[in-house]
């Protein structure tokens, strides 16, 4: 594979590097498996089996983890600690020596007169996992005990350790079942030829420290019923099945050539293969999952968030489109066209069987983006003229009259909505009921957004044949487009005000206004669409990302981190967000032609080295304002690979 990352382990100051990378393995179901580098946990959300038992929703921590020791010539050698406040536990554990993410997370331990290698696989479209060991290097035969460790629970919280008994576990035909009570399913482990010796155990005061930065409860106490123990010679593979399955007895070399066979066609798709396209084709195959039976939809983001309309729509062409998975964007679209309600597209699904949350302004006018972009790849005009116009043409006629939170078209054909105490746009944070980055009224990138949605509807109505709609939509746009520059242009910093209403015009300067110019029918061109590309570019570009906000700025915060209040005063207040990325490639291109692909591509590539810094081979949410913007909030965020994905392809490539 083109673009593995291979990371060498070392012992010493290596330990806190390897405790910060981090690994993921999703299942195609919502589920995943994850952990760090180094082996010790840091999160809550790191375990070996993570279940979504309704996909994408209701998931599950069935699994922590796996503590391996082994016996060679009677000495006992834990490959994995766990961590405790104090310190790691046992003090003699052994980090790996070499790690690389390719197809999968492959872990290598070389020891004296041993070479031991672990494969770690979550296999597609169902709750399972795969860890597969060999034995390549060895003097003599060794001794391989597995201590399966978990208390069964919501994946978001954590357990203490209680009064209550635990169920015993039954082992029969190389079938280990954890039983886990009545609310939850038992977790099964298909070890063939191991024997399991019964062994009671509670590991107490399990400490994760990335919750403790993060100011969220930080231990958790872990059950184990006993020991798994196998012999192993040279040459020697055993493979480990955890799934829901109590019955089935799978060979794991087997399952592992299957999904390495799908992760490996996944490449076939791709209009170029290269060390960009190929991590970051099988980083967005991750957030692709399935919704109910027969759907699909995009996971925000690992490891806490579900689907959210607005992220779905603005990763839908990075994710599925640039990576040759139509099929997969429009059984999405479909989902989400399910969904629509009084002319709006959800903002997010809670993480359980509960109805969607509407709250939301620009995710429907993302719905309008997605959906020309999937047409203009495909041509599909069945699914697009036939089925998805009639729901675009009841969006816009809601937005005309007005719907929730008062969202609506004004006079002057620029649309508005929300209040003071609302939170409508991406920038959403909302504390103890103050909104942390107020922009209700009229947005820039809603108007943006609006005017492109108008444009859309007057090329389906073309295609269509509806030429009174057509004309109808072409006048709204005019009407928008002649509004934009008189309400929205900063005479004095050459760039665009963020937001109009009733309070006047705010010249912070944000990120949201590259969307005048980096959409398909852009607002902006010339001198002006220039202005602002260099006004992003001075103020809020680095390597990463854009800003969400210049540093000059009072209200500007140059890291994220700390307890959750903190942190949401600094999510949109400069925080870089790693999806802005590709707007900027986009309206950089445009701008500046072939220079700008030239700066362009020198950008990206340096951008893709953090993928061997925090969620390995993949891309994060977010990252510190300040240099040296170091990756926070979730490892593997949807938008920001499928932003980075698709400019590559789309403008820097020219593809």
């Amino acid at each position: 594979m083109k673009g593995a990352i291979e990371i060498r382990v070392e012992e010493g100051a290596g330990v806190n590097a390897a405790m910060r990378q981090e690994w993921i393995e999703s299942n195609g179901l919502g589920g995943w498996a994850s952990g760090t580098v180094a082996g010790p946990a840091t999160r809550r959300y790191h375990g070996l089996l993570i279940a979504a038992l309704h996909p994408p929703v209701h998931r599950v921590m069935l699994l922590s983890r796996l503590d391996e020791t082994l016996t060679v010539n009677g000495a006992h050698i834990p490959l994995g600690a766990v961590a405790r406040k104090a310190g790691f536990e046992p003090a003699t554990w052994r980090l790996p020596t070499h790690f690389e993410r390719g197809l999968f997370p492959v872990f290598d331990y070389k020891l004296s007169g041993l070479h031991l290698r672990k494969t770690i696989a979550a296999l597609h479209d169902e709750n399972t996992t795969v860890v597969f060991y060999e034995v390549l290097e060895a003097d003599e035969a060794l001794q391989m005990d597995l201590r399966p460790m978990g208390v069964g629970r919501d994946c978001h919280w954590l357990v203490r350790r209680g009064n209550a008994e635990k169920p015993p576990a039954r082992f029969d035909k190389d079938v280990l079942v954890l039983p886990y009570g009545d609310e939850l399913p038992a977790c099964c482990l298909y070890a063939p030829g191991a024997e399991f010796i019964p062994d009671p155990l509670w590991s107490e005061e399990v400490y994760f420290s990335v919750e403790a930065y993060r100011g969220s409860d930080h231990i958790e106490d872990l059950y184990s019923h006993g020991v798994l123990r196998k012999s192993l010679r040279p040459g020697d593979a055993w493979g480990i099945v955890i799934s829901l399955n109590p019955e089935e007895q799978r060979d794991a070399a087997e399952l592992l050539a299957r999904e390495r066979a799908r992760r490996e066609a996944l490449f076939e798709r791709l209009p170029i293969r290269d060390a960009v396209t190929e991590p970051l084709a099988l980083a967005a195959d991750q957030l692709i999952v399935r919704r109910g039976k027969d759907l699909c939809t995009i996971l925000a983001g690992f490891h806490w968030f579900t689907d959210w309309g607005r992220d779905t729509m603005i990763a839908l062409p990075g994710l599925c489109l640039t990576t040759g998975r139509t099929d997969d964007a429009r059984r999405i679209l479909k989902a989400f066209a399910g969904y629509v309600d009084q002319g709006m597209l959800p903002n997010c699904f809670p993480d359980a069987d509960a109805d969607p949350h509407y709250n939301t302004i620009d995710g429907t006018l993302w719905f309008f983006v997605a959906i020309y972009k999937y047409w203009q790849k495909t041509g599909d005009d069945a699914f697009v003229l036939g089925e998805l116009r009639p729901i675009l043409l009841d969006i816009i006629n809601w937005h005309l009259r007005g719907t929730r939170y008062g969202i609506r078209m004004q006079e002057d054909g620029l649309l508005a909505g929300g209040g003071p105490d609302t939170q409508l746009t991406w920038m959403d944070v909302k504390v103890d009921g103050w909104v942390i980055t107020s922009r209700h009224g009229k947005a820039v990138e809603i108007n943006a957004l609006w005017y492109n949605a108008l444009c859309v509807m007057v090329a389906l109505s073309r295609s269509a044949g509806d030429d009174s709609n057509a004309t109808h939509f072409q006048r709204l746009a005019d009407r928008a487009r002649a509004s934009f520059e008189p309400t929205f242009w900063n005479e004095s910093a050459a760039c665009l005000f963020d937001t109009a209403n009733e309070s006047g015009k705010d010249p912070a300067i944000r990120p949201n206004q590259i969307f005048a110019v980096s959409l398909p029918f852009p607002l902006l061109d010339g001198e002006r669409a220039a202005a602002v590309v260099s006004a992003v570019e001075r103020e809020l570009l680095t390597s990463k990302g854009l800003r969400s906000l210049a540093p000059g700025h009072r209200d500007y915060k140059g890291t994220y981190g700390g307890p959750v209040q903190e942190r949401d005063r600094a999510y949109h207040q400069g925080t870089v967000w790693s999806w802005l990325l590709g707007h900027y490639l986009t309206a950089l291109v445009r701008v500046r032609g072939e220079a700008g692909r030239v700066q362009g591509e020198k950008l990206l590539q340096e951008a893709m080295r953090h993928l061997a810094e925090g969620g390995i081979g993949t891309v994060a949410e977010i990252f510190d304002a300040d240099p040296p913007h170091a990756p926070r909030g979730c490892i593997a965020q949807a938008w920001g690979i499928a932003e980075w994905l698709r400019a590559y392809v789309e403008d820097v490539q020219g593809l």
